[in-house]
């Protein structure tokens, strides 16, 4: 059994074995990346459209109506993307990024979601969402 560390994210200071992030969400950069105290979680498995393009606005005001000032907790992959960790984020045991794909917010990202998402995926996103090539 691996022992589960949890970093309270307030700090900003990460363990580099850190396995899980609980905090309350202080920003939302966009569909698929939350702060928590500073510390950025990008949404493993999900492709949300970026500010600039159709519906980015859109999707970064319903993931913030979502969680903004609640808290989440993140499982971590120990994967990062820039400046940010990589992970599955949960309000209330809900995983936020299926909710966002299920409210045509965001895609599955099958190459790093394993397809866990796609049964959830809208016509109206799939219409209006340009899949990222990575995906």
């Amino acid at each position: 059994m691996l022992p589960v560390l949890c970093i309270i994210a307030s700090s900003g200071k990460l363990a580099a074995n850190q396995t899980q992030v609980l905090g309350i969400v202080s920003h939302v950069r966009d569909v698929d990346t939350v702060e928590l105290g500073g510390v950025a979680v990008r949404l493993n498995g999900i492709d949300g459209p970026e500010l600039s393009e159709r519906i980015g606005q859109e999707a970064k005001l319903f993931m913030a109506e979502l969680v903004l000032n609640r808290e989440v907790v993140c499982n971590l992959t120990g994967e990062r993307s820039h400046d940010r960790l990589i992970g599955i984020c949960y309000l209330n045991e809900e995983d936020i990024g299926a909710i966002a794909i299920r409210n045509g917010f965001a895609l599955d990202c099958r190459r790093y979601s394993g397809g866990r998402y796609v049964g959830l995926e809208t016509g109206a996103a799939i219409a209006s969402i340009e899949r990222a090539s990575y995906c």
